[in-house]
């Protein structure tokens, strides 16, 4: 008994003794939930050729602006990028990833909450009746912050959509306004990702907005012979610009615990 009295004694002098030497605590992280816009990307993928039977890798573009959010946190800030193509809010939980991103929050972290292009698909097992989408947003604002976390509610970026006038066309229906009133009714701040990527993209144009997504010719890609006209998905390039609109607009509204965080200045 004694032994173990003398043992706590000095693992608590050398809790003190470490918090004396002037060492910085913890740096908080960065943990992100959402869908394929959000998510890491794989650099290759493997392309078989039929005929010769020999499978190679070619360069894999696409990017989800999570990925490249680690470009822009501050030195020792980890950034965990949980998002995965195809996910809603509900099958971000029925796939256990919202368990093991929870498992791994520690008290000071971030989260940041960004779904809505999957939810609102009838036609796919991911949709979520907007009653459900909302409790669902409620639930993760309640145990991010039981857990001791910061959550941050994004709405969706925007799709590249014009019409016949070259008006970009709204394709998310009721849950962006969802994640709005949820994020009023919490007290939780809201990166309004909808709005600020539908300005970037009207201010682009229809034609120069195109630069932004994952486009090939046909002929350019094995894993895109005939080409690919993708609206939805970003290469580099807009992948970085939307991870940037992010950063500015945490700074310009002065959130507290986030702009530490990153090292974009206004």
């Amino acid at each position: 008994m004694r032994y173990k009295v003398i043992q706590s004694v000095l693992l608590i002098l050398s809790v003190m003794l470490f918090n004396c030497t002037g060492e910085e605590e913890g740096t908080p992280k960065i943990l992100m939930m959402g869908d394929s816009t959000m998510a890491d990307k794989p650099l290759a993928k493997n392309v078989t050729d039929t005929v010769a039977g020999e499978t190679f890798e070619e360069p894999f573009l696409e990017r989800g602006w999570g990925q490249l959010l680690p470009e822009l946190v501050a030195e020792k800030t980890e950034v965990m990028n949980y998002a995965r193509n195809g996910r809603s809010t509900h099958t971000f939980i029925e796939e256990g990833l919202w368990t093991e991103l929870y498992d791994n929050i520690v008290p000071g972290d971030v989260v940041i909450i960004q779904f809505g292009h999957n939810d609102g698909v009838p036609t796919k097992r991911s949709y979520t009746m907007p009653a459900q989408f909302r409790l669902n947003f409620v639930a993760f604002v309640n145990e991010v912050r039981d857990a001791g976390g910061y959550p941050v509610l994004c709405t969706p970026v925007a799709r590249r959509k014009f019409d016949e006038s070259g008006n970009l066309v709204p394709t998310h229906g009721e849950y962006p306004d969802i994640i709005r009133a949820v994020a009023k009714q919490t007290g939780v701040p809201l990166i309004d990702m909808e709005e600020l990527t539908s300005d970037w993209l009207r201010a682009a144009g229809e034609e120069g907005s195109k630069a932004f997504f994952h486009k090939l010719p046909a002929g350019v890609s094995k894993l895109y012979p005939n080409g690919l006209d993708d609206n939805t998905h970003f290469n580099e390039k807009g992948a970085r610009a939307v991870a940037e609109m992010f950063v500015r607009d945490v700074q310009r509204q002065e959130l507290t615990h986030l702009p530490r965080l990153f090292k974009l200045t206004k």
